[in-house]
């Protein structure tokens, strides 16, 4: 049962078998339903199910989050939206150690037996059950971050939106997306015909860090109309900043990809290198920061609103 959004992170706290998967619907539809809001969910491809909260054919925003659980992985996943050397350097750091095993065993079963046929298929193999280790393996149960801090914020924001805005909103949870944005497809999918002027703002990962970073998709970043826009809304909240990355290299692999006028927003610290994200898909990530739920909530809930009275 969710009584307040926070509440995800006790009583939900994985979100990856289809029993999990179930009674999280069941509680956020329930939850939703509680609010006024009319509650759908909708089947897509691969055995997907988004939930969806409000009319999504006449909504001029939709805001998203994922609610799958990842795979429990032995090194975080590293994120440097700005950074594009760090980004590929990393990227290129996790193929190598994903190829590296299966490469070794195939050379040692090839020399052993003699055949470098039986060593090639044996490394194919055992590098397709690494792959499928890391999207359908054992679930991460250590996930405040990602994504439920995305899903929390999402709740945060329809149980406060005022009563006269919500025509404006579709809140929408995707599933699949640690598979590949396979929720977010199949959405696209089905509300074609919607989505083509509709703004995402996607929230991923927003609970650890000072930096609250908005990623817009390539279009949306050449509507200097919209980005002005967004910028007014960007402000300093103490220690805390909202800012809108509209100029330079950025990229932010989540679900707000999947649409023309998508906004990634995730929540990042700061190093000599830059900004980035590390924890997440390890045991390590356990911390969801209520301020930065509540900055996202207003911030957004201020964008709507002003949005609505033009």
């Amino acid at each position: 049962m969710i009584q307040k959004p926070m509440d995800v992170l006790a009583s939900f706290p994985v979100r990856k078998s289809k029993r999990q998967k179930q009674v999280f619907r069941d509680a956020v539809q329930s939850y939703a339903q509680s609010l006024g809001y009319q509650c759908n969910v909708e089947k897509g491809s691969f055995g997907s199910h988004n939930v969806v909260l409000g009319d999504p054919e006449k909504a001029t925003f939709l805001v998203t989050a994922h609610y799958d659980t990842c795979a429990h992985l032995p090194i975080p996943n590293l994120i440097t939206p700005c950074n594009f050397w760090t980004f590929l350097a990393y990227q290129l750091f996790v193929t190598a150690v994903m190829l590296l095993p299966p490469v070794a065993l195939g050379i040692l079963v090839g020399v052993a037996a003699q055949s470098f046929d039986i060593g090639y298929y044996v490394g194919y193999l055992f590098l397709l059950a690494v792959l499928v280790l890391m999207m359908f393996g054992p679930a991460n149960k250590h996930n405040a971050n990602d994504n439920t801090s995305g899903v929390v914020t999402v709740l945060e924001i329809a149980a406060a939106l005022p009563e006269q805005l919500r025509e404006k909103v579709c809140f929408v949870l995707f599933d699949l997306e640690e598979a590949g944005l396979v929720g977010s497809a199949s959405y696209r999918a089905k509300h074609r015909n919607a989505i083509g002027s509709q703004v995402v703002l996607n929230l991923d990962c927003v609970g650890d860090g000072d930096y609250l970073l908005l990623v817009p998709t390539g279009k949306l970043k050449r509507n200097k109309a919209a980005v002005a826009f967004f910028k007014k809304h960007c402000v300093d909240c103490g220690e805390k900043s909202v800012t809108l990355r509209d100029k330079g290299f950025s990229i932010y692999p989540s679900d707000q990809v999947n649409f023309p006028y998508g906004i990634g927003i995730c929540a990042l610290r700061s190093s000599k290198l830059g900004l980035y994200m590390g924890r997440i898909h390890t045991n390590r990530d356990t911390i969801l920061e209520e301020e930065n739920v509540k900055i996202l909530r207003n911030t957004l809930i201020a964008m709507i609103g002003d949005a609505a009275a033009k």
